[in-house]
């Protein structure tokens, strides 16, 4: 069984997303809201596989200065109403001073302290995971030391251990590539998910929009909470002079 832990942000104007909004007709305040969306979709899809869900958060020492509920209390609250048995997921604070570095530490605890079989490391934003790419990945884990799911512009989604690497600005960009080194330079077989999206930027969201209608149009799976929420903030993707462009309806 593997663990999976989801470093997420609590969701807050201006911590998440916030390069999203920038780039697209999404308010701050609306970044917020597909920020939760995905991250119950994420950690749904983790709660409905074989895995453990582990939601690892930032200390509020280690975020600007915020006026309201803790981190651990905000990831709580949003992550919730997604789960079938909420108090069974656990909640764990990052240590580390970069992305990589609390990945990193989040994976070696696991292994080595706790003697889980494997460890993964997943994105809030990777609203497209779904409870059998989970089980996939666990099942490529028996077979392979590293397991990554790739996602657009070099970045993966999904990246799982059997055993340790050097973590050390491993998710440098390209992440796919930084990884699958430190994973051959450990002597390790890596193996890889299909590629599924991460919502960042404006491409992404492009990228999500289209997914999520159309596969809802289809009767396919696709991401409750996420559709739900696009439908909900009425922004649209209409062919333009140079290429897709976002619009509200």
């Amino acid at each position: 069984m593997t663990t999976v832990a989801v470093l997420a942000d609590p969701p807050r104007e201006g911590l998440v997303l916030s390069e999203l909004a920038a780039a697209t007709p999404l308010s701050k305040a609306e970044a917020v809201e597909l920020y939760t969306a995905m991250l119950r979709d994420v950690c749904r899809a983790v709660e409905a596989s074989g895995g453990d869900l582990l939601v690892n958060y930032r200390a509020d020492d280690d975020l600007p200065a915020y006026d309201g509920e803790s981190s651990e209390a905000q990831l709580r609250a949003a992550v919730a109403p997604a789960l079938e048995s909420p108090g069974e997921a656990r909640y764990e604070v990052q240590v580390g001073s970069s992305f990589s570095a609390r990945a990193g530490n989040t994976v070696s605890h696991l292994l080595d302290q706790e003697q889980v079989t494997s460890a993964a490391v997943v994105e809030p934003t990777a609203a497209f995971l779904t409870r059998g790419i989970v089980d996939n990945a666990a099942m490529k884990l028996r077979r392979h030391e590293v397991v990554l799911g790739p996602a657009g512009d070099g970045r993966v989604y999904y990246a799982g251990f059997a055993d340790g690497i050097d973590f050390e600005d491993a998710y440098d960009p390209p992440a796919v590539e930084t990884l699958t080194d430190r994973g051959v330079a450990a002597d390790h077989s890596v193996d890889f998910l299909p590629m599924t999206p991460v919502v960042e930027s404006r491409g992404d969201l492009v990228t999500a929009i289209t997914q999520t209608a159309a596969r809802a149009e289809a009767g396919r799976n696709h991401p409750g909470h996420t559709a739900q929420c696009l439908a909900e903030l009425g922004v649209d993707v209409i062919a333009g002079a140079d290429g897709p462009e976002l619009v509200r309806e």
